[in-house]
C-alpha cells in the first residue's frame, strides 16, 4: 500500500489519476483541516532563534542535507551553539531522547531515528529527538542554546519561527492528501519565509566514497528514485525498503548473492543503521552548496 501511494505521487500511471480523483473529497477535507489550524494559530514566541527547515509534501526532499549543511555553517563561521531537534521518525523510542550532549552521542540509531543520528555524527551540535517539539525547545533553552534547528516543522504554527520551505522540482499535482502529495493545501508555501529550489537555491553534489565493481543500491529513503542521476554504472540490482525502515542482515547477504555483489551501495542517512554489519560498503557521499543570497537572509534573521 505505501508503494502504491509512493508511486501515486512521484510515478503515476493512468489508473493512479482514477484513484485520485475518487479520493478528492477526503483530500479537500484533509486540506481545510489544516487551513483552519493555521487561521486560528497563534504562534508561541520562546525568546531563542528557531529555523524550521521543512517541506509541504510527503516523502523525501533533502531536508537533512540541508539541516546539516546550515549547522556546519554557522557552528564554523559564528562559533554559536545550536541544538537540532527531531520528531525521530522511524525510532523505537518515545517521549524526548537527547541524542547527542556535549559532543557525546548518547543512544543507538533505534533509539534516535536515522536522521537524527546522521546529523549527530555529521555536525557538532545537540540533538534531541521528541515528539512534543515545544517540550524539546524549552529543554534546549535550559543548556543556553543560541540556535535551535527545528526539522520537518513547517506545519508547527503554534511555534514562532523561521520557515524555510523546500520546493520540489517536479510534482504530478497540487492537491493534498491522500489524492496528491500536500500535506495542506498548495498555497500554504505563502507563508514561508524562504522557499527553497533544487539548481536554483542549492545544489547537490555526489561522490561514491569506495566504489566497487559490482554494487547493490540498498536504501531505506523516501522516494529513492531521486538518487537515480548520481547512480554509477557499476549498479548491479537493487534492494529498496520504505522509508526510515532498519535492515535485515540476511535479506541483504541473500540479495548480495544473487546479484554477485562486491558491495553494497548506501547514502549516509542509510549507513547510520549498517555500521555494525561487517559489509564492505560503497557510500554516496552528498554535498550540498546553498546560494549565499540563502545565507544571507539566515543570518539576517538570526542576528535582527
Amino acid at each position: 500500500m505505501i508503494r502504491f501511494f509512493e508511486n501515486l505521487y512521484y510515478n503515476p500511471k493512468w489508473y493512479h489519476y482514477i484513484v485520485a480523483l475518487i479520493l478528492l473529497p477526503l483530500s479537500i477535507i484533509y486540506g481545510l483541516i489544516g487551513f483552519i489550524k493555521y487561521l486560528i494559530s497563534n504562534p508561541k514566541d520562546f525568546r531563542v532563534k528557531i529555523i524550521s527547515i521543512g517541506n509541504l509534501v510527503v516523502g523525501g526532499s533533502g531536508k537533512t542535507p540541508i539541516a546539516i549543511e546550515i549547522i556546519k555553517y554557522f557552528i564554523k563561521n559564528k562559533n554559536l551553539k545550536i541544538c537540532y531537534i527531531s520528531r525521530g521518525y522511524g525510532r523505537d523510542s518515545k517521549g524526548l531522547v537527547w541524542v547527542k550532549k556535549d559532543g557525546n552521542i548518547l543512544v543507538d540509531t533505534k533509539s534516535s531515528g536515522d536522521e537524527a543520528m546522521l546529523v549527530a555524527k555529521e555536525t557538532k551540535c545537540d540533538v534531541i529527538v521528541s515528539e512534543d517539539r515545544e517540550y524539546a525547545i524549552n529543554e534546549a533553552k535550559k543548556r543556553g542554546v543560541d540556535l535551535i534547528v527545528l526539522d520537518d516543522a513547517f506545519s508547527k504554527v503554534s511555534i514562532k519561527k523561521l520557515d524555510i520551505l523546500l520546493e520540489p522540482n517536479k510534482l504530478p499535482n497540487k492537491l493534498t492528501l491522500p489524492s496528491g502529495p500536500f500535506r495542506e493545501f498548495w498555497f500554504a508555501k505563502s507563508r514561508a519565509d524562504i522557499i527553497l529550489k533544487e539548481d536554483r537555491d542549492f545544489k547537490r553534489e555526489v561522490k561514491i566514497i569506495n566504489p566497487t565493481s559490482r554494487m547493490l543500491l540498498v536504501t531505506a529513503i523516501a522516494n529513492p528514485n531521486r538518487l537515480e542521476p548520481f547512480l554509477p554504472k557499476e549498479i548491479v540490482g537493487k534492494f529498496i525498503l520504505k522509508d526510515h525502515s532498519f535492515f535485515d542482515k540476511d535479506k541483504i547477504i541473500k540479495q548480495m548473492r544473487q546479484f554477485n555483489a562486491t558491495s553494497i551501495l548506501v547514502t549516509k542517512k542509510d549507513m547510520v543503521k549498517l555500521e555494525n554489519f561487517n559489509f564492505d560498503i560503497s557510500i554516496m557521499d552528498l554535498e550540498i552548496s546553498i546560494n549565499k543570497e540563502i545565507i544571507k537572509k539566515i543570518e539576517e534573521y538570526y542576528e535582527r
